[in-house]
């Protein structure tokens, strides 16, 4: 299949000074080079196992790298597969031609995964930052049922864990002082990096699965929360939109709450949202949504014809 090779995330990456901007440039010749040198995907299932690893990322999909294998994970991530090589990695394209069904292929990536864990016992709520060189993939290891909960004795509690870029993962304890700086720090990092993942935080259910951190009405968490929520919701809404005809535009306020604009009496692929402008009126989505269809996308959105009347019954 076709390769397409992504620079946009370092090429945004500005080097100041002479001494900056050669390194800047050797850095991008080495991923060009590792690039180049990349042998590809494998010819058999046999020399593709053990190189195979899971990785989150972005559930959409951009228009110009063919069709990767994936599944959903969280909201708006999906788990995808990537055969690692030393100086680069390859995604695991929908045909691969290894004779073996996608299930396969991504337990094989999950148990390839060193599932490391942490030495020692912390007496009191801490946090733990992984940082990744590259051939850890610490972020991917939020996908293995129970790997999070099992560092409830090295973080001081309840793990709650941040991955706002591929990069970096934080954990720290529920309910720790730490916890509103975490929040921060996710936000800040998933801002500024090129390759950035999420601001959400996230915990282990009952099963060991890895789910988005849920903080209770009156909490001191919860705008927080919503705020991180409305970030993301906003940023992957934005990238569809790119691709997609009659996509309407989200708003996201500073509390995290968010408004998706329907500023013409036509159709409309509206985001869900807290709220909805219709024309100059904002209304209730709960008020509007019965006069919508929904769309199978992702992440979903719903059509509407023309402006629902403010009497009008479904």
């Amino acid at each position: 299949m076709p390769s397409v090779l992504q620079l946009d995330g370092l090429l945004v990456q500005r080097s100041r000074g002479r001494r900056g901007r050669r390194e800047h440039r050797r850095r991008v010749d080495r991923f060009v080079e590792g690039f180049l040198r990349n042998p590809g995907l494998p010819v058999d299932w046999h020399a593709a196992r053990p190189l195979l690893r899971p990785v989150l990322r972005s559930a959409i999909t951009p228009a110009d790298v063919g069709t990767p294998l994936s599944r959903p994970a969280l909201p708006f991530l999906a788990e995808f597969v990537v055969v690692d090589h030393p100086e680069t990695m390859t995604y695991v394209s929908v045909e691969n031609g290894w004779g073996v069904d996608a299930e396969e292929v991504f337990a094989a990536a999950r148990a390839n995964l060193s599932a490391a864990t942490l030495l020692g016992k912390a007496t009191e709520p801490v946090v733990v930052q992984f940082v990744d060189d590259g051939d850890a993939y610490w972020t991917s290891h939020l996908l293995l049922d129970g790997w999070l909960a099992g560092l409830a004795g090295q973080v001081g509690g309840e793990p709650v864990a941040f991955a706002p870029d591929r990069g970096t993962l934080l954990v720290t304890a529920d309910y720790s002082d730490h916890l509103p700086g975490l929040f921060a720090q996710a936000e800040a990092v998933y801002l500024a990096s090129p390759r950035a993942i999420t601001p959400m935080a996230y915990v282990s259910d009952a099963d060991g699965r890895t789910v988005p951190y849920r903080a209770a009405p009156g909490s001191p968490y919860e705008i927080c929360v919503r705020r991180a929520q409305g970030l993301f919701a906003g940023r992957e809404y934005a990238r569809q939109a790119e691709q997609l005809p009659l996509a309407a535009e989200l708003l996201v306020a500073d509390d995290g709450r968010t408004r998706a604009l329907w500023p013409q009496d036509g159709p409309a692929l509206l985001p869900v949202a807290d709220e909805v402008q219709v024309g100059e009126a904002v209304r209730p989505w709960r008020e509007v949504v019965p006069h919508l269809t929904e769309v199978q996308l992702t992440p979903p959105r719903w059509r509407g014809e023309s402006w629902p009347k403010p009497t009008e019954q479904p």
